[in-house]
């Protein structure tokens, strides 16, 4: 931890130095919310979000906030490490050509429904209304890959080995899930004339009510949903590799979500634990922090540290925003970084430029910031990367 913040209802416990403005205006919303318990945490990537800090971890008492998880519900990694020690460029290429036919990126969508089976359980027009009513478009997006800064990457593992990594969600399916009940907080906190300002985009649902209950059995479907679409796309991914290099053998993945509220007992008091871009980190928990495309990422192990509520950083964390880097950043520049890094990279054009590597935060003082709450068991140097491109539902 670097340092904490005294001077609002509750202590802001931060684990960075470089905190922009609004995302501290932010925390400071938070650590205000009648109903916030203990302290709120930010972990070393935190950036401006709506409502809350990416990179914020809030513990309420009775009341689950949607806003507070965001709309990619269940975005998160998944990671397998295969058997090969190495892959040449042209194999690279070629995977990368194998992968991008059977993995729609950005706007793109599959042409016809996946199968039934491969969906969540659960489903109900009453008990998942809006799930119900996007559901035969969620089978089209099932193991697809979406836009902004969902990724497919190839790397070369500290431990000798090719891994092969995602970083995806819930697609359309989480977007219209966490608008739908964000809204109807709004309308609902208005109603009961709630003392949260409206402008502080924190509207909340009490856990005893009917609507409290829906969302949270909605957002349990979406974490589902972002678990299986990224196993559709690993499978997928496995088949290029194996397509290109023969016998190959994958370990069982590492999956992890960053965007999801859950009920948990801290400081001997039962909770609702949201985290909006941070990682649960429980002692012995393995998890993944992503950097940039330029930049390593990372297979860690939990320390399971009480002050950061279990949780870790969920990557590097922006320190531009979209627009800001497309207008800064040089795409000679970036480019030129890149390709003397031998790395196989999805920046073509100034629009690309957004997830360039000067648009994140140096991942490795990120790292360096939260070794109380992780350790490091492998580190990933990244070999050929897909990205989503511009933002896509």
């Amino acid at each position: 931890m670097r340092r904490i913040i005294e001077s609002e209802r509750l202590p802001i416990k931060l684990w960075l130095d470089d905190l922009e403005a609004g995302a501290l205006e932010q925390a400071r919303h938070l650590a205000n919310l009648p109903f916030a318990v203990g302290h709120v945490a930010l972990m070393p990537d935190s950036h401006q979000g709506f409502g809350m800090p990416i990179g914020g971890v809030l513990a309420t008492r009775d009341v689950i906030i949607p806003n507070a998880v965001g709309v990619d519900i269940g975005c998160g990694m998944c990671a397998v490490r295969t058997s090969l020690e190495r892959l040449e460029r042209a194999e690279l290429e070629a995977a990368i050509g194998h992968i991008v036919r059977r993995v729609p990126v950005g706007f793109a969508w599959h042409e016809r429904p996946q199968a039934d089976g491969l969906m969540p359980d659960g489903l109900s027009p009453e008990k998942t209304p809006v799930v119900w009513e996007q559901y035969e478009r969620a089978r089209r997006q099932l193991g697809t890959l979406g836009g902004g800064n969902h990724f497919i990457e190839l790397q070369q593992g500290s431990d000798g080995h090719v891994w092969l990594m995602v970083h995806s969600g819930s697609r359309n399916l989480g977007k219209q899930v966490a608008d739908r009940y964000n809204r109807l907080a709004v309308a609902l906190n208005e109603k009961w004339r709630s003392p949260v300002p409206r402008a502080w985009q924190l509207a909340y649902l009490p856990l005893e009510t009917p609507e409290a209950a829906r969302y949270q059995r909605e957002m349990e479907y979406c974490l589902d949903f972002a678990l299986a679409n990224r196993r559709q796309m690993m499978a997928r991914i496995r088949e290029a590799v194996a397509d290109v290099v023969g016998a190959v053998a994958f370990d069982d993945p590492v999956n992890i979500a960053h965007n999801f509220a859950t009920g948990e007992r801290h400081f001997g008091q039962d909770v609702i634990v949201h985290r909006k871009g941070a990682t649960q980190a429980r002692e012995g928990q393995l998890g993944i922090v992503p950097g940039s495309q330029g930049t390593k990422s990372y297979l860690v192990r939990g320390k399971g540290n009480p002050e950061s509520f279990e949780s870790c950083s969920h990557g590097a964390g922006r320190r531009m925003g979209r627009q800001e880097a497309r207008r800064r950043l040089d795409l000679a520049e970036q480019q030129a970084r890149l390709d003397a890094r031998g790395i196989l990279h999805s920046l073509r054009s100034r629009r690309d430029l957004d997830e360039a590597p000067d648009a994140y935060k140096d991942i490795d003082a990120v790292m360096a910031n939260q070794a109380d709450l992780v350790d490091i068991e492998v580190e990933l140097t990244p070999l050929a990367v897909v990205k989503g491109g511009d933002e896509g539902g």
